[in-house]
């Protein structure tokens, strides 16, 4: 007798498990958005949370879906975003620990992720982690084959107070190993601006914890930045603009000193 077949997480009427923007885009910088929406699939039923806590910081990094297609629009870029909240499955973490998928987030309780089966857990990781990396991956190939430089950036959000700690930084530059040069130029252009506060590698640390960046940038010894903008400054479309226009002055300065 036949198996039955497997069955599938993501339904007709999900989200694709990656939106890409402006893929022949020129310029040397790649935007990338790990943590940008926050839908889910509709057979996971809200991960037995309130919606209210999916759009928070522990669902979705605030502002990053609009800051990145800005970007892409001003420094004809390519935009990649992973469209799934956090939630559901981390993709700025390796698929196999325990984070990827919480069981609490910041003292919330994640119901829909407890007690999950080992096939439960692979579905998440085939169908929306592993293409997600995989459109990444291929972008980069096709860069690589045209001879078209390539600067890895990755957009994230930070909640301005976490554990009752208020956090002061505007704006964080994170990096770690590999080619941190255009990173630390960045990071210079930034702090040039008037009135910022920066952070060099706060309000994290880049680390083994990280996913995307090492997997993506680090084999290929291309430049990058994984980027940190506070939350209550772009959480609303003018926000999102203004940042947007920010980082791309600072990226193009920090590219031009190469």
């Amino acid at each position: 007798m036949a198996g039955r077949a497997p069955e599938h997480l993501l339904g007709p009427d999900d989200p694709a498990p990656f939106v890409l923007l402006n893929a022949e885009g020129s310029s040397p910088f790649l935007w990338t958005g790990d943590h940008a929406v926050n839908a889910v699939p509709a057979k996971l039923g809200g991960l037995g949370v309130a919606g209210g806590e999916l759009s928070r910081h522990i669902g979705i990094d605030i502002g990053v879906r609009g800051m990145g297609e800005a970007l892409a629009t001003l420094l004809d870029a390519p935009f990649i975003h992973q469209p799934y909240s956090r939630l559901v499955i981390d993709c700025n973490r390796d698929p196999s620990v325990e984070e990827a998928i919480p069981a609490v987030a910041d003292g919330t309780r994640v119901s829909g992720n407890e007690g999950m089966s080992a096939m439960d857990r692979q579905r998440r990781i085939v169908e929306i982690h592993t293409p997600y990396h995989a459109a990444i991956a291929a972008l980069l190939a096709q860069r690589a084959d045209r001879g078209q430089r390539t600067i890895l950036l990755a957009l994230h959000s930070f909640t301005p107070v976490l554990g009752g700690v208020r956090r002061p930084w505007d704006v964080g530059v994170l990096h770690w190993q590999g080619d941190v040069i255009f990173a630390l130029r960045l990071l210079r252009a930034l702090r040039e601006e008037t009135g910022l506060t920066v952070g060099d590698n706060a309000p994290y640390v880049m680390d083994a914890t990280d996913h995307s960046v090492p997997r993506h940038a680090f084999a290929r010894a291309l430049p990058y930045a994984e980027i940190e903008v506070r939350q209550d400054l772009i959480g609303d479309a003018a926000g999102q603009a203004h940042w947007a226009e920010l980082i791309a002055h600072a990226a193009r300065r920090a590219a031009l000193a190469d």
